[in-house]
């Protein structure tokens, strides 16, 4: 059993200011050199990394001693702090080391299976298999510490916003939210299940009926659902709802929380109020409800004038309904090739556009992928449209307005991406409001709701409920950072009759209503206040204020794209015994 050297310093935390100060420190061996008189060890823990000196001054045994550590040996050292001869630009600490007097060595270690440095190009499948190591490395013990800063600051924040911290059951009835639900089978009543939450939506709404007046939490949430780069199965929100507030009071406060994140945690100054734009404006400039505004490129539509133009491609759009809709790339003719232009057009098809026309506008004449189809002055008109200049490139879309706004709000993120006009140094921070209360489900053509069915409608426009329902807005926000939506919310219905009417809109029977939401409708018969609220996807946040381009940076240990966690092997089969306590047969 080794004694416990008591550390008086953080490894990167040392400078000029400690010279000739004795230091006890703690950590990992990160490198090793012997020069023949002197061994050189860089020693690292969560703050950095520091290089400490075994010279012929120490007693042969104490020399030996530290010849024999190796990579990733846990080891305590005392020393004395002095000025490095030779300074070390690359290294927080490279003005100093540490000269060793004394080492413990707490643990020795294997060869470690993966390099522990941040520019260690190793696969994520064996980074997450050996994820205690790869935590490491100081680019992730970094990212972890500024998610505490920032849970930290929500928490200071909201706390002094009159906001009460409540925390939710994670063993729920299953409630249709959107995504498929995580089940959890009871042994005590066998044949039942509960859920685990996609989000705590119905319990705050039940909070502000219990007089909480304004509640947040930071919360796991959980959807069984297909993976990308910023999704996991599950996930951590910062969640809130106010009482007796509208849009522009749960606005107000959001905007003081993120003015005060960018400032105390980036030194970045942001302008409120924040822009606002309207669901409809977002996606006729940028065909996005999460627009990017850091760079041009914005939608132009075209139908008035391709209208007739006997294109077929371009008029059975019109005729179904659809739209023609285009983009104009600054410069952008000489930037994409041909080839390039048929890469884009392939990429566009999994958005289901059926392809793509370009055209490229030159000194006084214009060249087309069309060309058999539209004279110069026919693609003139179009340029025109976009003001489009010598050196140019057009794209354009036709079919049903989903299809064509999908298809060229990829399109211009794509391009600007490719074109290195993606400055991540950049925070364009906006709102966007008023979307659509319904929408289409592609499949059966029925409406549903496009935020949840709590969310209240427009109430000037409560009577198109019975006779126009597509038309009707929602009391709805999204906040959006340089395209992509960091939290959503809206305004709750607090009426029950509202509420009703907006299950019958759905289809739901009363019957479906209360074997779904009856505990909420219910609570709202003895008397609901107004409220409305937010939730920010909290492994977003970080992921985006630091950089970062997938949120399983921003966590400690996050699941692979096959939803699975390689340090446990979860999921795994469980005991014969175990499923039957709980009367479950695995087929």
């Amino acid at each position: 059993m080794s004694t416990l050297f008591k550390r008086t310093h953080m490894c990167g935390t040392l400078g000029m200011s400690d010279v000739d100060r004795e230091v006890v420190l703690n950590g990992w061996v990160a490198k090793r050199r012997n020069l023949g008189g002197l061994i050189f060890v860089d020693l690292r823990d969560k703050t950095g990394i520091v290089q400490v000196t075994f010279d012929d001054s120490i007693p042969q045994e104490l020399f030996d001693k530290a010849d024999s550590l190796r990579s990733e040996y846990v080891i305590g050292i005392k020393g004395i702090v002095k000025e490095r001869s030779a300074k070390n630009a690359n290294l927080a600490t490279g003005d100093i080391e540490v000269f060793a007097k004394d080492l413990i060595i707490y643990s020795e270690a294997d060869t470690p299976p993966i390099y522990i440095k941040d520019d260690d190009n190793v696969d994520d499948n064996l980074r997450l298999k050996y994820r205690y190591l790869d935590l490491r490395k100081l680019k992730m013990q970094r990212n972890l510490t500024f998610r505490h800063k920032v849970t930290k600051l929500a928490r200071d924040y909201f706390d002094s916003c009159g906001f009460t911290e409540v925390e939710t059951p994670m063993l729920i009835k299953s409630t249709p939210e959107g995504a498929r639900d995580y089940i959890v089978p009871s042994r005590v009543s066998q044949g039942s299940f509960y859920a685990l939450p996609q989000s705590p939506q119905l319990f705050k709404q039940l909070l502000m009926v219990g007089g909480t007046d304004r509640y947040m939490q930071i919360v796991k949430c959980f959807r069984d659902e297909d993976l990308r780069a910023d999704r996991q199965p599950e996930f951590t929100q910062i969640d809130l709802e106010m009482s007796f507030v509208d849009t522009d009071d749960v606005i107000e406060v959001q905007e003081g929380f993120l003015k005060k994140v960018f400032k105390e945690l980036l030194n970045v100054k942001i302008e409120t109020p924040l822009p606002r734009l309207t669901w409809d404006e977002a996606m006729e400039r940028y065909g996005s409800d999460k627009p990017d505004t850091r760079f041009g490129f914005e939608l132009k539509k075209l139908n008035h004038v391709v209208e007739g133009c006997g294109f077929k491609v371009f008029t059975d759009a019109l005729e179904k309904g659809g739209d023609v809709r285009g983009i104009c790339i600054d410069g952008g003719s000489e930037k994409f090739s041909r080839k390039d232009i048929d890469k884009l057009t392939d990429a566009t098809k999994s958005y289901g556009a059926k392809g793509l026309v370009w055209i490229r506008v030159n000194d006084g004449e214009y060249n087309s992928s069309v060309n058999k189809f539209f004279d110069q002055q026919q693609l003139g008109q179009i340029a025109e449209v976009f003001d489009a200049k010598a050196g140019d490139l057009i794209l354009i879309v036709s079919d049903r307005a989903k299809v064509v706004f999908d298809s060229l709000g990829f399109l211009r993120r794509e391009i600007a991406k490719r074109m290195g006009l993606l400055d991540d140094k950049v925070y364009n921070l906006l709102w966007v409001v008023d979307f659509p209360l319904f929408e289409k489900d592609d499949e059966t053509g029925e409406l549903k709701a496009m935020h949840h069915p709590f969310t209240s409608p427009k109430l000037e426009q409560v009577d198109l409920l019975d006779t126009a329902p597509e038309k009707v807005k929602a009391d709805a926000y999204d906040i959006v950072l340089n395209g992509v939506e960091l939290g959503g919310g809206s305004i709750r219905i607090h009426d029950r009759n509202l509420q009703a009417k907006m299950f019958e809109v759905l289809g739901l029977t009363k019957e479906e209503c209360d074997e779904k939401f009856g505990f909420l409708i219910e609570a709202f018969k003895y008397g609901a206040p107004p409220h409305g609220g937010l939730a920010y996807g909290l492994d977003r946040l970080v992921m985006l204020l630091l950089g970062e381009s997938s949120i399983r940076e921003t966590m400690a240990f996050p699941k692979n794209q096959n939803a699975q966690c390689l340090v446990s092997d979860a999921p795994a089969p469980v005991d014969k015994s175990q499923l039957e306590e709980l009367g479950i047969e695995v087929k």
